[in-house]
């Protein structure tokens, strides 16, 4: 298990609004006001838990934030309603089609996923799998 995945973000609100709307159908909700991020970032959790997080920041560098060819971010959810849900809503929140809710079976018989960037271009998949939440 991760404790974190953090990404890079050039504009923090754009993307808080985005994810806001697509982290919540899978249980987690943004820690603390944009306005009272520290240097860590925006982190998103299950709320009462501390561990894992979603975390979205300016680079500590002080560089410019770039997405990583190559990379993606998934969340498991709990069902196939939730990956409709969630993909629908990055639609509607600035997100970029990558791949609509549907079986991929070149992974496994019951791996329901949908793919999208979000508005800065990193690559989310949402996906439900019977074997990993029985």
């Amino acid at each position: 298990m991760f404790a974190h995945v953090q990404i890079g973000a050039s504009d923090l609100r754009r993307m808080c609004v985005f994810y806001d709307r697509v982290l919540v159908h899978f249980g987690l909700e943004r820690a603390a006001p944009l306005d009272a991020a520290g240097p860590a970032g925006i982190i998103w959790r299950v709320p009462a838990r501390r561990w894992p997080q979603f975390v979205i920041g300016a680079p500590f560098d002080g560089g410019e934030a770039t997405v990583g060819h190559g990379t993606q971010v998934s969340f498991l959810a709990a069902e196939r309603p939730v990956v409709d849900a969630a993909w629908r809503a990055a639609m509607l929140n600035g997100g970029v089609d990558q791949g609509q809710p549907g079986l991929r079976l070149r992974y496994a018989p019951d791996f329901y996923a949908a793919y999208c960037l979000d508005p800065e271009g990193h690559k989310l998949c949402f996906v439900h799998t019977r074997e990993v939440l029985g």
